[in-house]
């Protein structure tokens, strides 16, 4: 069968679509140059850092352990539980509005130079890609070539390395949720005594692996949104890359009269990885990787002419305009970005080494007899420390005549741990006069941690909390 024909990018459609509805698929080639060097070692940063946060020790836990199962989700040397889970808020609207921030004033520079799309699919699975098959060239006639014992070869061993690093890239995930030793442990025991890990393991290396041996650039430019919502944060003053078209016009070979610098060699739609020339503006499907700037300054630099024909700059530099990098949209998301760092840092530091928690028992809110009017709590103590805490609880704003059972004054909490205990208040009947609040205030041996819970004692006369049809259950 023969292979479909080649047709130019083109604005007016997907790159990675063809007329016909067939998927080309896409052979960037190689480029080298002051960008990609600096993007290959930000990415090998970036992976490093990656790799090494399960283990790397803070606070006798890895730096980054989201203890699902425990409850506990240990962030640089901080301990989060449950209940501070709201915290999370600040986190992914801080993120969010330093992304604005960053598209605004520096454009796709997240795409292009941090995203873990990119970082692992141009340096890790297309180097071995490279490594397999050789240069594009080479990959594309391999493509289109019938099989052969070559082909095969070639396609098991570059496969099983994509399997290979997607399953790494799956183990060390599932580390930041059970921890390394766990998963070492998992490891070595049979797929039966872990289901749920091993098919965690199983779906997401799959999935890992079609996106990066198959999916790959179409995942930037069909699934991720980013590419889409850039139109409304970036504006003519945004750091783009682009083609410098009052100098590179009319194309033309060297030594051509009247011939622009761009001397139509194709050499930056042959290097980028989403298949789109650059000299028709900027698209949706850049991603800010800079391999066209790399090549075009490589052609440039043989012709010895000036090198930047295609740059960093802002579409009114390209115009011949100055940059003005205050303006509105900037210092607006500059602003919101500072309101969520403070507002975050003020959240923060309320985060303390223990919390409680008082909540009444399910049921009705109160239980009369003929005696007593009688409430029931439970209350929860959680301990983030690594190592026991033993607290010390009182009651305050309880009325003499209210007896209490079922708690216990001293209670040891093991590490990262909590204890659930029920408190039990009675009071007698003829001397209720009607609702009152009261405090539990616990605090620790050293008086390092001081909590105070609030609750309500309610009987007959609190109308406001009487069951639908009934004052109480008696």
């Amino acid at each position: 069968m023969p292979a479909p024909t080649h047709e130019l990018p083109s604005r007016e459609s997907v790159t990675t679509i063809r007329s016909d509805g067939s998927r080309p698929f896409l052979f960037p080639a190689d480029v080298r140059g002051s960008f990609d060097r600096a993007r290959r070692v930000s990415a090998w940063a970036l992976i490093a850092f990656y790799l090494s946060l399960p283990w790397i020790q803070l606070g006798g836990h890895p730096a980054v352990f989201l203890d699902v199962a425990g409850r506990r989700f240990h962030l640089f040397g901080i301990t989060l539980a449950t209940q501070d889970m709201w915290l999370l808020f600040f986190v992914i609207t801080g993120l969010g509005f330093s992304l604005f921030f960053i598209t605004a004033l520096l454009g796709r520079l997240w795409c292009g130079w941090a995203c873990p799309q990119t970082v692992f699919l141009d340096h890790v699975y297309r180097r071995i890609e490279r490594w397999i098959d050789g240069d594009a060239l080479a990959r594309r006639a391999l493509h289109a070539a019938p099989w052969s014992a070559e082909k095969v070869l070639k396609r098991v061993a570059k496969h099983a390395l994509y399997l290979f690093v997607s399953a790494l890239i799956t183990h060390l995930f599932l580390a930041y949720f059970v921890s390394l030793p766990e998963v070492w442990s998992m490891m070595r025991d049979a797929p039966a005594a872990h289901w749920g890990a091993f098919g965690f393991i199983l779906i997401a290396t799959g999935l890992i692996y079609f996106n990066f041996a198959w999916f790959r650039e179409q995942l930037c430019i069909v699934i991720c949104p980013y590419g889409r919502i850039q139109s409304a944060l970036i504006d003519d003053h945004s750091l783009v890359i682009g083609y410098d078209a009052s100098r590179g016009e009319p194309r033309g070979r060297a030594g051509t009269a009247g011939a622009g610098d761009c001397v139509a060699c194709n050499r930056c739609v042959q290097v980028c990885p989403t298949g789109i020339d650059i000299r028709q503006g900027l698209q949706m499907e850049c991603i800010g990787c800079t391999a066209c700037i790399d090549a075009c300054d490589e052609v440039m630099t043989r012709l010895r002419r000036p090198r930047g024909l295609i740059r960093y700059d802002s579409q009114e530099g390209f115009q011949g305009k100055a940059t003005r990098w205050v303006r509105p949209r900037t210092i607006l998301y500059f602003t919101l970005l500072l309101i969520g760092a403070a507002v975050a840092a003020r959240a923060l530091t309320t985060v303390k080494p223990a919390d409680a928690s008082i909540a009444r028992m399910t049921g009705a809110p109160y239980i009369l007899d003929e005696t007593s009017v009688r409430n029931q709590f439970l209350v929860r103590l959680v301990n983030k420390r690594n190592e026991p805490v033993a607290f010390q609880l009182r009651l305050v704003g309880v009325p003499g005549d209210v007896r209490q059972t079922g708690f216990n004054l001293a209670v040891a909490v093991p590490a990262l741990g909590e204890v659930v205990q029920p408190l039990v208040l009675q009071q007698p009947r003829a001397s209720y006069a009607g609702p009152f609040h009261f405090e539990v205030e616990i605090e620790d041996s050293t008086r390092r941690i001081e909590l105070k819970r609030q609750a309500e004692f309610l009987g007959p006369d609190s109308a406001a909390h009487r069951p639908a049809g009934k004052a109480a259950h008696e």
